[in-house]
């Protein structure tokens, strides 16, 4: 594992809580802090460093040696103009990466104006995935990298007996087998040797954009 890194969290809803207790079973130091005294106390069993305080108010931040942080996670609930308040006090603090829940696209708009170090976008990214889960058979995956990036299963059926070395997927469709599973189970080889024939009974994890996986046969 990476070493371990120190992150604030403001605001301690669904997706914050969500994400410190993530990084605390992760083995990371989490402190965070939230306005309401329900969810501060509904996050005293996963984090060891919680408090109920104001999270736009710049002094208390610094009280709270915030600005030594690793990172800091803004996810205040529903008020963009609390999120945006509390990204310019992190700044003016100094605080080193600064990643933020955005909660319509107006907002990731400021937020990429203020120069945000990462935006992420929930909602968006759920039913984004969705959309392409529903639409796309045997996608795993959707990972969002400035572009449309799918993982998804294909089974090998006709090219049995062909190695990755005959298939050049990579040149031919511009996509990557990242492993390889027998059908009805779910142990992945990662990394699969190129030279090795593929058998009927394996299934290939691909990744690649939206539109080369689909040009796939």
């Amino acid at each position: 594992m990476a070493n371990n890194i120190e992150v604030g969290v403001v605001g301690l809803g669904k997706f914050g809580l969500a994400l410190a207790n993530n990084l605390c079973e992760l083995g990371h130091k989490v402190t965070g802090v939230d306005t309401s005294a329900e969810r501060v106390k509904a996050a005293k069993p996963f984090l060891a460093q919680i408090f109920q305080a104001d999270g736009t108010d710049q002094k208390t931040l610094e009280q709270l040696s915030f600005q030594d942080f690793d990172y800091v996670v803004v996810s205040t609930g529903d008020s963009m103009e609390a999120s945006i308040l509390v990204v310019l006090n992190l700044q003016e603090m100094g605080v080193k990466k600064i990643w933020v829940k955005a909660m319509s696209a107006a907002h990731e708009k400021v937020l990429s104006k203020l120069g945000v170090d990462f935006v992420v976008f929930p909602e968006h990214f759920a039913a984004k995935q969705l959309a392409y889960k529903l639409s796309t058979p045997g996608m795993i995956d959707y990972l969002s990298m400035g572009q449309d990036i799918l993982i998804k299963e294909r089974a090998v059926g006709d090219w049995a007996g062909k190695t990755l070395i005959d298939l050049n997927l990579t040149n031919n469709y511009e996509v990557q087998v990242i492993a390889i599973k027998k059908a009805g189970t779910t142990e992945l080889n990662f990394v699969p040797r190129a030279n090795k024939p593929l058998s009927v009974n394996d299934v290939l994890v691909i990744i690649g954009t939206s539109e080369n996986l689909l040009k796939m046969p």
